[in-house]
């Protein structure tokens, strides 16, 4: 039996393990080989991306389904760099990502001598976008580095973390280290102001609450106290599907009037996990969303609390358990209710709000329904493309995570192709359907080849009108002419079938579910086209 101390690459995978990581995403290069060197003997499947940006969207994807975080391996310099988007898009949408990168060996850094893929002061560039950044000079710190990583990703506000480590580092030896899952450890409100929270729920004739994404895994408990006190549950896009179909689901945008309408009405607000920004609450930029005299928040993030808007009590508190606590804390009759039920409330809101939406904004939901109700459990991951944005005005997931996608915060465009690969990989046996453009396919089109080598299964559903629609609409409404929204694209089905995938091209929108139920029968990726303006029934 061999005694040599494992080295720092190989121990790394062995805290991974520890840590139920069973995925990750990378390029080797000869910066992180050395990182590899025990991979091939773990439990850990690696999927190989076509560029660093698809491995850090595909961590993304994978997350977001999983609720792991998801890890990325990358080499020093362009690697990092080329991850830097995926990294900002966790961050904005609270994804929890770990990111391994190498960098230039210790004597090297900040010597500006012109080695391979050096830049300045690496981690003090990744530093301004991560949770944390470290840079790992003595191998026996691995595995509380590590530790520490990973307990920033499970206790507080997820998002990205950067661990990097010197190419003369990887291959030193480690002292073997007590291999265990790091700790989660959550805030909990405290006793008090729960019960003045919940005397607030309580005297309420008229509540609502908003939920975030932030809230999705508290869903049962923040359903069961809605119930108690009749309230409507407006669901922000990262949230759609929580309480799908409930009579108190309020599946649309609160940038929506009729949303505001029940907002505004409403004696007292909950809020449960998010944000409160301006991509979900005030899209249109029109500062319309009402003030809130009444607001109760619930947040993970003690500096979000701080943020506006002002709330009457704050509950520094992970989602589920603040929740729980406020359903122990409302035992009581909870006074009279308002006559108008919150079922009532709600499909007042829900209809009204689909009214506000054009012709063509009720045809693409009309499309989302068609998919959700084709293939029953599915996730639809969006990229920014005019049928998502409908979406995230007004959709109603058929699960919880059944719906989420880049055109809201960070808003990077090229996300959903590899998210999509990302979610399929997280939850193998559910359909997975990404809605992309033809111009944002093109940010990340040959990621449909990781999709085939990992045997994902994602159908791509290419929303193709011929160029940057939703940019040339507004360039118009506003006057400019129209400029660089014309991009060429290639013919997706040559391509698809180029990479081995099943494809099609819609005559009329009405073939799409058996295309769906079609494609869902067959094993990994496939790729329906379906044209604007050459479908018919794709737009009013």
């Amino acid at each position: 039996m061999s005694d040599r101390l494992k080295t720092v690459g190989e121990t790394l995978i062995d805290i991974l393990e520890a840590n139920d990581v069973d995925t990750v995403f990378g390029i080797p290069g000869v910066h992180t080989v050395e990182l590899y060197r025990g991979l091939a003997a773990s439990t850990i499947c690696h999927i190989t991306p076509r560029h660093e940006q698809g491995a850090g969207f595909m961590a993304d994807g994978y997350a977001r389904i999983s609720g792991k975080p998801g890890v990325c391996l990358v080499i020093t310099g362009p690697g990092l760099t080329n991850i830097i988007t995926p990294m900002a898009q966790a961050y904005q949408d609270s994804v929890p990502m770990l990111v391994i990168s190498g960098v230039n060996a210790r004597a090297t850094l900040g010597k500006g001598r012109g080695h391979l893929h050096e830049l300045p002061d690496q981690q003090a560039m990744i530093a301004t976008l991560a949770l944390m950044s470290h840079t790992l000079d003595d191998p026996d710190d691995l595995a509380g580095v590590l530790e520490r990583a990973f307990a920033i990703l499970r206790s507080g506000r997820p998002g990205p973390v950067h661990i990097e480590i010197p190419t003369d580092v990887m291959a030193l030896p480690v002292t073997p280290p007590a291999l265990g899952r790091a700790p989660a450890i959550r805030p909990r409100a405290e006793a008090d102001t729960i019960r003045e929270a919940a005397a607030r729920c309580l005297a309420a004739t008229r509540p609502v609450f908003l939920v975030g994404g932030g809230a999705v895994d508290a869903a049962e408990d923040i359903l069961a106290l809605a119930e108690r006190l009749d309230a409507p549950l407006v669901t922000t896009t990262n949230a759609r599907g929580a309480f799908a179909n409930h009579p108190l689901s309020v599946p649309a945008s609160p940038s929506l009037s009729a949303v505001r309408r029940l907002i505004a009405d409403a004696d007292l607000v909950l809020a449960f996990g998010t944000q409160m920004g301006q991509t979900d609450y005030d899209m249109y930029a029109d500062n319309g969303f009402p003030a809130l005299g009444n607001l109760i928040r619930v947040d993970i993030d003690e500096s979000q609390l701080r943020r506006g808007p002002q709330a009457a009590v704050s509950l520094l508190s992970c989602a589920k358990t603040a929740a729980a606590d406020l359903l122990a804390a409302t035992t009581g009759d909870g006074g009279s209710r308002s006559t108008a039920s919150g079922a009532g409330r709600a499909e007042a809101a829900r209809s009204g709000a689909m009214a506000e939406l054009t012709p063509k904004m009720q045809v693409e939901i009309g499309i989302l329904d068609a998919i959700r109700d084709a293939l029953p459990g599915v996730i639809i991951v969006g990229d920014s493309t005019q049928a998502v944005y409908a979406g995230n005005l007004y959709y109603e997931a058929g699960r919880p995570r059944g719906w989420f996608n880049a055109a809201t915060g960070y808003g990077a465009l090229g996300y959903g192709p590899p998210a999509a690969i990302g979610a399929a990989i997280a939850e193998p046996d559910a359909p997975v359907v990404c809605i992309t453009g033809d111009g944002g396919l093109q940010f990340t089109l040959a990621e449909i080849g990781a999709a085939k080598d990992a045997g994902a299964n994602v159908i791509f559903l290419v929303w193709n009108n011929d160029g940057y629609g939703e940019i040339e609409t507004y360039m118009l409404d506003n006057g400019i002419a129209p400029e660089g929204v014309r991009p060429s694209a290639p013919d997706f089905l040559t391509i698809a079938e180029a990479y081995g995938l099943p494809a099609r091209r819609l005559a009329h929108v009405n073939e799409l579910p058996d295309a769906l139920k079609a494609f869902r029968a067959i094993a990994g990726p496939s790729l329906i086209e379906i044209h604007q303006t050459k479908t018919v029934g794709a737009t009013a």
